[in-house]
């Protein structure tokens, strides 16, 4: 029964090998994220890779751009389903998603800004504006209320 192993590949190899892979009829999983407008891999150097060990081992271990299969000296370490579904399960779109200050709030959620000038404020998650990862946030202090645009990921939800 194929389980999951990691691989560690040569370095900036990630894509010939998944290529690799893909057309030999192995599953693998190469998680990417976005980073300052760049697509890249979340684990460099690394992948998932579903195979049968013994049965498969050789091949996959002497396919090109392959660097070894993370283990011990009694062979490869399996990887538990649970964690590649897991780090799969905070995929949007094909990329692994942050979540730097915990759960995105949604509409009605009361927020605190954590970074930048208006650190310490708080108020009420009104939208997303666009798809520009901006947020409209309502601020309520003692004789002001009003709307503010700001960065998303400067909020966090409390």
């Amino acid at each position: 029964m194929p389980r999951w192993y990691v691989l560690n590949t040569k370095p900036k190899k990630e894509s010939q090998v998944e290529r690799l892979f893909i057309e030999g009829g192995f599953t693998i999983y190469c998680p990417k994220y976005l980073h300052e407008k760049r697509v890249g891999p979340f684990f460099p150097g690394y992948a998932f890779l579903r195979f049968e060990f013994p049965e498969q081992y050789q091949m996959v271990k002497y396919t090109r751009g392959v660097k070894r299969v993370v283990g011990n000296d009694d062979g490869p370490t399996p990887i538990p389903d649970e964690i590649v579904e897991g780090i799969r399960a905070r995929e949007r779109g094909g990329l692994i998603v942050f979540e730097k200050y915990g759960e995105e709030p949604v509409a009605g959620d009361e927020i605190e800004v954590v970074e930048g000038p208006l650190k310490g404020l708080k108020g009420v998650f009104r939208k997303e504006v666009g798809a520009t990862e901006r947020v409209m946030i309502l601020l309520n202090y003692v004789s002001y209320q009003g709307m503010l645009l700001i960065e998303k990921d400067k909020l966090k939800k409390i």
